[in-house]
Parts: C-alpha cells; sequence; structure tokens
C-alpha cells in the first residue's frame, strides 16, 4: 500500500523532470459556483495531464525497464507511459480500444511509442495488452493497479495542500481512481479535515458503482467523456477509497461539457472532458459547496478535434 513516505519520494524524484503546476482562484469562477474555487492546472503538463506524474515514478523505479513495457489506454496514461519510456530509454506498446482519439494516438507515436488497437472495450484491451505483453517479453503496466503510479499521482495532491493547507474540499475526476486515492491519503497526512470527493460520469460509473457496493463489479461504458471512460473498478483505489473517500458524485455528459465551457470563458482554460469533471461535480452540489474553499482538479486538457467542436459555437 503506497504511503506519505512513497509519495514524498515521488515528489523528490519527479522535482528532477516537472516542475509544480499553477494553481489560481478565478473570481468570476467563484461567482459561478458560490464558492471560493482553487484551480489546479494539470493540463499544464507535458503531455497535458497529471498521469505523466505516475508513470515517471513508475519507469524510474521498474526493475528490466530496458526490455521494454506495454500499456493499455484510452489516452493520458498511454501518454504517460509513453513520455517514461521516452524518458528512461524504454520501449513501449499501446494497446488502445477501438476508435481511438486521433489526438492521442498521434502524441503517443510522437513520444516514440507504438499503438496498437485491439478491443472494443477497456476491458478487452486489457486482454489485448496481456497478450501482447506475454509475446514480447515486456512488462505488462496496470492503469491503476502500480503503487509507485499512486505515489506520483499523489505529488498533486502534496502541491494544493502545501500551496492551500486550510482547503474544506479537494474534488478529483476518477476514472480509474488513481487521483481519488492519491487524495485521500495526502489529505489524511496534511488536513485530515479535508474532504475527499470523487466525480465520475454516470454514463460510465464502474469506479463510483464499486465503491458504493464495496465490490468490484462491471458497467458499459456510454461516456463521450475519453478520459472516464473505463469499465472497470481497479482494486488498489477501490481499496484506499472505501477507508478514506468522503462522497462520489455522478455527473452527466451533458453537466461535463457545460463546465468545459465555463472553463474556457471563465478560467481561460481548455479542459478535455475529464479535465471539467470535478467542476461539474461542485455544480451539481452548490448548496453543499456554497461558500466553502474547495480545489477542483483540471486533469487534463488532451479534447480531441471532435470534441472542440462541440465546445465553440458555430461558426466561431
Amino acid at each position: 500500500m503506497t504511503d506519505m513516505r512513497d509519495i514524498l519520494r515521488a515528489a523528490s524524484l519527479l522535482s528532477r523532470h516537472l516542475p509544480p503546476t499553477p494553481m489560481w482562484s478565478y473570481p468570476v469562477l467563484n461567482a459561478v459556483a458560490g464558492a471560493e474555487l482553487w484551480v489546479k492546472h494539470e493540463n499544464t503538463q507535458p503531455i497535458g495531464a497529471f498521469k505523466v506524474r505516475g508513470g515517471i515514478t513508475l519507469l524510474a523505479a521498474l526493475p528490466g525497464r530496458e526490455r521494454g513495457v506495454v500499456a493499455y489506454s484510452t489516452g493520458n496514461h498511454a501518454q504517460s507511459i509513453a513520455f517514461a519510456a521516452r524518458l528512461f530509454g524504454t520501449a513501449c506498446a499501446i494497446v488502445m480500444p477501438e476508435n481511438p482519439n486521433p489526438a492521442k494516438v498521434a502524441a503517443v507515436e510522437a513520444l516514440g511509442g507504438t499503438v496498437v488497437v485491439g478491443g472494443a472495450t477497456m476491458v478487452e484491451a486489457a486482454d489485448v495488452a496481456r497478450e501482447e505483453a506475454d509475446r514480447l517479453g515486456w512488462r505488462l503496466i496496470s492503469p491503476a493497479d502500480e503503487p509507485e503510479i499512486i505515489a506520483g499521482v499523489g505529488t498533486l495532491y502534496l502541491e494544493i495542500l502545501r500551496d492551500q493547507p486550510d482547503l474544506d474540499a479537494i474534488v478529483v475526476p476518477v476514472g480509474s481512481g488513481t487521483g481519488a486515492a492519491a487524495a485521500c491519503l495526502v489529505a489524511r497526512a496534511l488536513a485530515p479535515g479535508c474532504q475527499v470527493i470523487g466525480v465520475q460520469s454516470a454514463a460510465a460509473p464502474a469506479a463510483h458503482d464499486s465503491w458504493r457496493l464495496g465490490e468490484m463489479v462491471l458497467r458499459p461504458m456510454k461516456t463521450r467523456v475519453d478520459g472516464l471512460a473505463t469499465g472497470s473498478a481497479y482494486a488498489l483505489p477501490q481499496q484506499v477509497m472505501r477507508e478514506l473517500l468522503t462522497d462520489f458524485l455522478l455527473v452527466g455528459d451533458d453537466e461535463i461539457r457545460a463546465a468545459q465551457r465555463l472553463m474556457l470563458t471563465h478560467a481561460h482554460t481548455l479542459a478535455e472532458g475529464a479535465g471539467a469533471a470535478a467542476l461539474a461535480g461542485v455544480l451539481s452540489r452548490r448548496e453543499e459547496f456554497a461558500g466553502k474553499k474547495v480545489a477542483i482538479v483540471v486533469s487534463g486538457g488532451n479534447a480531441g478535434p471532435a470534441e472542440l467542436a462541440a465546445l465553440l459555437p458555430s461558426g466561431a
């Protein structure tokens, strides 16, 4: 199990590769939310998403990494592993489900990774990745069941709470759950009074339902939000969340799209769907968050062409 010592070690490692990301409060956005929001800009990472923290931390400590690694992902985890593999001179293959986001495929290939398209869903892509890793003799990397990934992601919440130690809550988008689990661990150590609240799309609720039910379940993925499109929960994040997560919200894809537009107009920020989910969660519970000091994590900014077109008014 990951603990604060692991997160602090990861912070020392990552300081040699990544600067801290900015966090700002925007008065016009606060006025809409009725709360004091602090926006953590993980969209400014070199791959445009928070997951790079976990990828570097994992690859740095991985025995036998020179043989190569295989991961499976809809996009940001893929870029994280490809970025870290290039950093450490490791061969890398990424399995993506059918019809992947072209921008994310191009990003992985630009980082030197090989993209293999296989499986209709992330669950099926995981099976393809397992076969590929066996065939090549390379290390299979889980999107979430890796303690080093959670430790690396935890550094983001270390930055948040060092900057704003008196937060009432941190709201975290949840796909695989590494972010929410990491936030729980850091908040327990540094700010035990700070609530940690997860947000997931109601159209892909596997992590939410697994947390509510106390057992791992599969759920259909009907969301159009790439970063939240997971049909299964992951054991390691769920173990932490069941013990420490304060609450878990579901929001609709249309609510996420509306939050993306607000991030553009009120916080000068391009957020992919998952990156706007935390704001959507706050706006869906305005009364609960009213007057509170809340950090929201913009987990990524990798919006593809179709997503960008849907955000902008016709003719813009």
